[in-house]
């Protein structure tokens, strides 16, 4: 991904809030109560983000930053390696449709969790594979998930769980990225590749973007 030549140039922005966080209605109790997000790096973002838009439950995907204390980071800055941050996404999923588990397991299907800083051509700690838990149930979920998966690879996975810090969302030119710019090698190479895998094991999970009544 780093090498695409037609991404734009990232500009530094002081507010990283005001443009990219949409406002919703008020959920209900009981929408709270099965709600949950889970922060996961796995590579190029453009990636997961394309696998959990076409999974059943899941309400949010959002492309972003973190992993590191450097403020404001960009698309620029972060592909530079110098930040520390991690490509991520931040996925959203009502757990009355679809359980944490098989989130998870999306995560260890949707890329390769045995290579160490690197996905493919893709190489950095930006490219790192990585969960970040927002508290200790999260925490032990990763754990979990990291042993039950490990069973589908003959190499060590390197996963790390990482302190969650500040979440940075991407510009918006990465959100949806698949869907909006398919004429982009990258997506033909790469991220067709991974959604024909993930569709090979979870094909009762997968819709169109479009169908999924549940996404924002």
């Amino acid at each position: 991904m780093s090498d695409l030549d037609n991404a734009p140039e990232a500009t530094d922005a002081t507010d990283t809030t005001d443009s990219r966080v949409a406002s919703a209605a008020p959920a209900s109790e009981d929408q709270r109560s099965s709600h949950r997000v889970l922060t996961m790096a796995g590579g190029c973002f453009w990636c997961l983000d394309a696998v959990y838009r076409r999974i059943r439950g899941v309400t949010s995907v959002e492309s972003g930053y973190t992993g590191s204390d450097w403020p404001n980071p960009t698309y620029e800055s972060v592909c530079s390696g110098r930040t520390g941050h991690a490509e991520a996404v931040r996925v959203g999923f009502d757990e009355s449709v679809v359980g944490a588990d098989l989130i998870l397991d999306l995560f260890f299907t949707g890329h390769d969790p045995t290579t160490l800083n690197r996905q493919g051509h893709d190489v950095g700690t930006q490219y790192r594979s990585a969960l970040f838990p927002a508290d200790a149930a999260d925490q032990e979920l990763y754990r979990s998930a990291i042993r039950r998966n490990q069973e589908n690879w003959a190499d060590p996975i390197v996963t790390t769980i990482e302190p969650l810090g500040t979440w940075y969302p991407a510009e918006d030119f990465h959100q949806d990225f698949y869907s909006n710019r398919p004429d982009v090698g990258y997506c033909h190479v790469i991220i067709t590749p991974k959604l024909a895998k993930v569709r090979q094991r979870y094909s009762e999970w997968l819709v169109e973007p479009s169908e999924n009544v549940g996404l924002s």
